[in-house]
């Protein structure tokens, strides 16, 4: 089954695109990496997703339905925004209550559970927890409906490390449990990789990579050699990114076939180099020979 399923998918506000020609599929189950720069478009993908915002080209779906149609496929996706919103003259329990009264597939006993766990005090109010514990209270709120989608809008980026790190595990804990669906967007790339079995890579408002995490790495490596064109490069070595120094030509490529010519070290690479090379590549050091396929 796919979660989310996008064609051709575009947002454009007044004459700016922020998403613009968005071709993928995420399949269910998948704890997602939505990676990018500042204004890549992560924010308003996520948006589409779960229906607070409408396509200007293109089509999404989530879980099979058009975000937003109804309150059945409402029920079926939580999601998180990046100031970790909650009611700050709400306390503790009314946040459950108020869940509980919104959600057909409010799941009580979980919620309930959660709070008492994490210590938070029933009877505080929002308004007066520290950042970490509205972050978690937030999260409880997403988590409580049950969601088989669930979406996650940099939920961590204004917690200091420890938080950060209970918020992460907590989620990796309720994921396992409750098997749903995760799109985590976050610029903290040891998070990604800390979490996430599945990557999309947006720049310039474009998906540049997606895919399972462990495929994506197998399927690319670092060549590194005396300084020369990498014209020469068989067409069955898909160039991500290229750098060069006076006498070094590094490149990172894409290819399911060995690396013959011996005047190359192969090297294997990590996730943050990976991400970092198809960022870099978009944003005005492009490869010399124009992206296509993954070649066979």
């Amino acid at each position: 089954m796919i979660a989310i399923d996008a064609d051709h998918l575009g947002k454009r506000y007044g004459q700016r695109w922020a998403l613009r020609d968005c071709t993928l599929s995420v399949p269910e189950g998948h704890i997602v990496g939505l990676v990018g720069a500042n204004g890549a478009g992560k924010t308003t993908l996520l948006h589409l997703a779960v229906g607070l915002l409408v396509p200007t080209a293109g089509t999404i779906t989530a879980l099979g339905a058009r975000p937003g149609a109804g309150p059945q496929q409402l029920s079926r996706v939580g999601f998180l925004a990046q100031d970790a919103p909650v009611y700050s003259s709400l306390t503790v329990a009314e946040h459950l209550r108020l869940g509980q009264r919104l959600n057909p597939r409010w799941e009580r006993e979980l919620a309930t559970d959660r709070v008492r766990r994490l210590g938070l005090d029933p009877g505080q109010r929002a308004g007066r927890l520290s950042g970490g514990q509205r972050s978690q209270l937030a999260l409880t709120m997403a988590m409580g409906k049950r969601p088989e989608l669930l979406a996650l809008d940099e939920p961590v980026a204004s917690l200091d490390p420890l938080a950060r790190r209970a918020f992460l595990q907590d989620l990796m804990e309720l994921a396992a449990d409750l098997t749903p669906t995760v799109v985590l967007s976050s610029h903290l790339l040891s998070d990604v990789e800390r979490v996430c079995d599945y990557l999309i890579v947006l720049a310039d408002g474009q998906v540049r990579l997606h895919g399972a995490v462990d495929e994506l790495l197998a399927d690319h490596k670092i060549l590194t050699g005396p300084r020369r064109d990498v014209q020469s490069l068989p067409s069955s070595q898909e160039i991500v990114r290229v750098s060069h120094t006076d006498r070094q030509t590094t490149v990172v490529i894409r290819t399911a076939q060995p690396v013959l010519d011996p005047r190359w070290v192969v090297s294997t690479i990590g996730l943050e180099e990976l991400v970092l090379a198809y960022m870099s590549s978009s944003a005005g050091d492009r490869p010399t020979r124009a992206l296509g396929p993954v070649p066979a």
